[in-house]
């Protein structure tokens, strides 16, 4: 199957070519036709597979077809990075429409971007507080809206974002076309997301409640007090071209990372509490190799495309499965294989059973002489020797 075999807008197909991008995905292939009839959808797809194409082609192709009106698009993200990076994707279909998109989040510039929203635009990406600064502030009206899509809905429906969102949506016309997507719906948010639209198809695409096959998945038991003596030394000797470090606080995150600076590592960090400028350039850098080492919050575990990641490292175990299962799908994109290791304390068990329950299976786990011993949900599992020399 090609693009051309969908009813696109022929100048979406152009941009496609330009980009080398031919084949539909098998998210887009499902997605597509449905989202060009305007059909209500909840999709599920692992990451990297094509969601924000798979509602950006239809979407912007029926709003090319009607008379131009303010706001007949809204997507909205978690995070701004996720904003950045959706918004750079429809922004470049929009262009090639003569359509106009506005990306808006916060630790940014509210004046600037209110200016951009009261010049007029066709689609607008937006974090759920942002967005409801705008609102208050009428700087925005989607009285035209025609279009609705949450993406990373999961996130975005749970009990942290929930007010947001029913805030937003009782500015929103009730009679619209609503998309989700995630990577992973638990039930009673699935139910919820479809308490939020029409009748919604649904759309499962893989098994999306499970890493993909690619990635190798390692605990790794150490005590508390020695997480940094190991993570330094998985560094010296495994064979890690680039890896993500997953810490649970902000202040953790800032002080892993400049210590690993300090210790020779090309690494940076990033947290919520980094301006937007100091976020984009460590994210820039970790792209383009500048960064072999990226040490984070969950504010890079979901939705973030970036390739060539070899290792995802759990310095700190997820709280849920699915944070597990986010994170470490930031690694094996593309059909590449990827490493996931987790360290995992003997106080973490509860989180860990969480995790193997999830996968149905236990978790191999890492053997060294002194090494903490770690309870599994099913029983004794297999361990890894393998080893290697970091590449330098």
């Amino acid at each position: 199957m090609t693009f051309e075999e969908f009813e696109l807008d022929p100048r979406c197909i152009s941009v496609l070519h330009a980009k080398d991008i031919v084949t539909p995905t098998p998210v887009q292939e499902q997605v597509i036709p449905r989202a060009l009839l305007g059909k209500d959808l909840i999709v599920t797809a692992q990451t990297g597979t094509g969601k924000t194409l798979s509602f950006a082609l239809p979407a912007l192709s029926r709003l090319a077809q009607e008379k131009p009106r303010a706001n007949r698009m809204l997507v909205v993200l978690p995070t701004r990075e996720l904003c950045i990076q959706v918004e750079s994707v429809i922004r470049d279909l929009a262009k090639a429409l003569d359509l106009r998109s506005v990306v808006v989040y916060g630790g940014a510039g509210l004046h600037q971007q209110s200016e951009q929203l009261r010049k007029g635009c066709d689609i607008v990406v937006a974090t759920p507080g942002r967005l409801l600064d705008h609102l208050s502030r009428r700087n925005v009206n989607f009285a035209d809206l025609e279009i609705l899509v949450f993406d990373e809905a999961d996130r975005m429906l749970d009990m942290g974002f929930l007010p947001d969102i029913e805030r937003i949506l009782a500015k929103l016309p009730k009679e619209r076309n609503t998309m989700m997507f995630s990577a992973t719906f638990e039930d009673d948010i699935e139910r919820l997301a479809r308490s939020m639209a029409n009748e919604p198809e649904r759309i499962a695409i893989g098994q999306v409640a499970k890493p993909v096959d690619m990635v190798r998945q390692l605990i790794y038991p150490v005590r508390e007090e020695e997480k940094m003596e190991k993570l330094t030394k998985l560094f010296l000797e495994r064979d890690i071209d680039s890896a993500i470090v997953f810490l649970h606080t902000k202040a953790r995150t800032d002080r892993i990372g400049r210590m690993l600076k300090k210790t020779g590592h090309n690494a940076a960090f990033i947290h919520g509490d980094l301006s937007q400028q100091l976020r984009q350039k460590a994210l820039q850098g970790f792209r383009d190799g500048t960064y072999d080492i990226l040490v984070a919050t969950d504010v890079a575990a979901r939705g973030l495309d970036i390739d060539g990641i070899s290792h995802v490292i759990n310095y700190d175990i997820p709280p849920t499965a699915d944070d597990y299962i986010h994170r470490i799908g930031r690694t094996a994109r593309a059909n590449r294989e990827g490493d996931a290791i987790t360290f995992v304390t003997p106080t973490d068990y509860n989180a860990l059973a969480a995790i193997e329950k999830t996968l149905g299976r236990s978790l191999p786990r890492e053997e060294y002489e002194g090494a903490p011993r770690i309870l599994s949900l099913y029983g004794a599992p297999g361990a890894s020797r393998s080893r290697g020399r970091r590449r330098r």
